[in-house]
């Protein structure tokens, strides 16, 4: 059978970065006369940031000035606004001594995923690492989740993503993952359920007592 593979979305599941993105949204719309509200922004955590961006520019070029303004604000702020969520750092050494294959699926970029696992010191925890640059589809589509897999050598039965969005969720199930949705992020139960996700998570420590049909290597 295929090893089984726990993957993990970033912001929001493992690490509390949503007032970074928040305030660097904010930086990147002050002065302008069509501001998204931090709710609205929220809707969108997930997904790639050019494609929060356009609902709210007109060009191209407008994204890409938008782009600068917030990359400037998280360049300065990340570590101070950064912290991992509890209970991350013990699940995750939990999932490896268990011979889960883990790995990440973010719409972050790798220059800031990368810095944000030093960061809270989870680099070198996961066996693969999917970001923005790895494929040309995104969240909510299965790609991401998929390119995981196979550089995993992982099959869909048995594997598992985590996550806090509906995208997250929407990602997986195309994918054919079980989905495990974590209401510790940004997202509501509300807003999570017509992502029908496999398992509500009230904290990630529930997360053993969900997986041990699945299959593992030792």
């Amino acid at each position: 059978m295929n090893p089984s593979a726990l993957l993990f979305d970033l912001d929001g599941t493992l690490i509390d970065s949503i007032e970074l993105l928040l305030s660097s949204m904010e930086h990147a719309f002050a002065e302008r006369s069509r501001v998204p509200s931090r709710a609205e922004w929220t809707e969108g955590i997930g997904t790639p940031l050019r494609t929060q961006l356009r609902e709210w520019c007109d060009s191209d070029v407008e994204v890409e000035a938008l782009v600068d303004r917030y990359r400037q604000f998280q360049d300065v702020h990340l570590e101070s606004l950064t912290i991992v969520y509890p209970g991350v750092t013990e699940a995750i050494s939990w999932a490896r001594s268990s011979g889960y294959r883990t790995g990440i699926v973010t719409s972050k970029g790798r220059g800031m995923t990368s810095r944000s696992l030093d960061h809270v010191k989870l680099s070198g925890h996961f066996d693969v690492i999917v970001t923005y640059e790895d494929t040309d589809r995104h969240k909510p589509g299965p790609e991401p989740v998929l390119f995981a897999l196979d550089k995993l050598g992982c099959g869909p039965e048995g594997s598992v993503f985590v996550g806090d969005s509906p995208h997250d969720m929407y990602s997986g199930r195309a994918a054919g993952v079980k989905t495990a949705a974590a209401l510790w992020g940004p997202f509501s139960r509300d807003q999570l359920k017509n992502s029908e996700p496999t398992w509500w998570l009230s904290g990630i420590s529930e997360l053993p007592g969900l997986l041990p049909g699945l299959t593992t290597v030792r």
